[in-house]
């Protein structure tokens, strides 16, 4: 008692809520978009695990490479101009600076002949990758092969895949496809193949929002340091520098919540997702159709009597899978409300409701997974062959495809929905303005007798 009022009484108006009820954290690494590490947001928090009474019989993965130690785009435009601004300011003293204190005796995490290797970290997450649905799938046939465009750090993300997968050295071949301009959709890299696509795409709209997102932040480092002349591009890069840095030297000062606040991360997200959107996503004419081939290609092999395979594992760069989640109608900011998709990803504020975030799509070995599911005695529904996506782990309801167990949906929805997403954007010589000949609109990698024989390569 505290002069007769009960001590909870007397404390509570000295307590913040905040430190009663709040479970707040924030990790900057999660809103990275494609410069996040691997991580699974569970965006929706549906369970991976398969419904009760339901066994995966064969999948399909399609996934972007491991971390890297730079992007060349990333480097070039912003991580390095801030670098060598940095090495040349030599006259300020950040020890004094204290959220930039740390300048003062770092160094950079990688070379220019660094750029587009797999980290250490990268490697491992692959191989993790591959022990990770060899769990998953105890009952599937080893894979007899994997599939990666031609690029080294494409290739040697399914190496290690390999690695954690195989029983023994040397059992799985590592397909390579070359990643042709002049391939059409029969390739891992159909974009290059597709001329109405751009590569610069989303620059514009994004540096809008950049602009908008960094003004405050500029003004307070500018204030810390008056003679270096923040910019909206250093801001840029120092908070990109937070993801690279950790994926190779396993953490980043950069993504001190002292020197950027959650509002700022938020921020450089929103302006990652601008660029997706308009690049690869929703904001695109091209990406439904330049994603098309593969959905078509995967649902037909899973949907095959006898395929040769159990699973499928494909990788790829950062710019097809998003391409692929619109095909299949994933993270549809519009899905529910109609109307102008790029008006739900406005340039001057956040749209924070969105469902399109590239931070869940996209991170560093972002993947795409379809299964075809077996179920037996599922409480209420019927035995047979059901269909579910997942998007790093986190099961994705397909639009207008549901009804099975989880978010499953039934083999005669499943066609139904492919029917009507290959209506939607099929043609992809036609619609991607394809000069060149010999230009295909269907993916066949995966059943070319030819590429089943292609050399191991090591």
């Amino acid at each position: 008692m505290v002069q007769g009022i009960p001590l909870l009484a007397a404390l509570l108006p000295s307590l913040s809520t905040a430190t009663l009820y709040s479970t707040y954290k924030f990790n900057p690494l999660e809103h990275l978009g494609g410069v996040a590490p691997y991580f699974e947001s569970q965006d929706p928090p549906t369970s991976p695990t398969p419904p009760k009474g339901c066994t995966p019989v064969r999948a399909a993965y399609l996934s972007r490479h491991a971390a890297i130690y730079a992007n060349d785009f990333d480097d070039e435009e912003y991580m390095e101009p801030f670098i060598s601004k940095w090495e040349n300011h030599t006259g300020i003293d950040w020890s004094k600076i204290p959220s930039l204190s740390f300048l003062s005796d770092w160094s950079a995490p990688f070379s220019e002949a660094e750029q587009e290797l797999l980290t250490r970290l990268g490697k491992l997450e692959a191989t993790e990758l591959g022990i990770s649905l060899s769990f998953r799938y105890p009952g599937f046939r080893l894979p007899q092969r994997v599939w990666t465009s031609s690029a080294e750090r494409t290739a040697k993300s399914a190496q290690a895949l390999v690695r954690g997968f195989e029983l023994q050295d040397d059992t799985i071949n590592v397909v390579t496809i070359y990643e042709s301009e002049e391939a059409g959709a029969d390739s891992l890299t159909p974009y290059k193949s597709c001329p109405a696509y751009s590569s610069s795409a989303g620059s514009d709209q994004a540096s809008v929002h950049l602009k908008t997102f960094t003004k405050p932040i500029i003004a307070r480092l500018n204030k810390l340091a008056p003679t270096f002349n923040f910019t909206a591009e250093d801001v840029y890069g120092m908070m990109a520098m937070c993801g690279y840095e950790s994926v190779i030297r396993g953490s980043s000062p950069f993504c001190s919540l002292d020197l950027f606040t959650p509002n700022d991360w938020l921020g450089w997200e929103y302006t990652a997702d601008i660029m997706y959107h308009y690049n690869t996503g929703y904001g695109s004419n091209a990406a439904g159709t330049v994603g098309l081939p593969w959905l078509r290609a995967t649902a037909s092999l899973l949907m095959d009597a006898a395929p040769a395979q159990d699973l499928y594992v494909s990788f790829t760069h950062r710019e097809l899978p998003p391409t692929v989640i619109v095909a299949m109608g994933l993270f549809n900011n519009s899905e529910f409300g109609g109307g102008d998709v790029n008006e739900t990803m406005p340039l001057d504020r956040i749209n924070h409701r969105r469902a399109w975030k590239s931070s869940h799509i996209l991170p560093f070995l972002g993947n795409i997974a379809i299964e075809r599911l077996n179920c037996t005695g599922s409480p209420g529904f019927a035995d047979g062959e059901y269909y579910r996506a997942l998007v790093n782990n986190a099961p994705q309801p397909l639009p207008d495809c549901g009804g099975g167990p989880g978010t499953s949906c039934s083999r005669q929805g499943f066609e139904t929905y492919l029917e009507d997403r290959t209506a939607m954007f099929e043609g992809f010589s036609e619609k991607c303005g394809v000069e060149y000949k010999n230009s295909t609109d269907s993916l066949t990698i995966y059943t070319d007798p030819k590429l089943a024989h292609e050399p191991r390569i090591k």
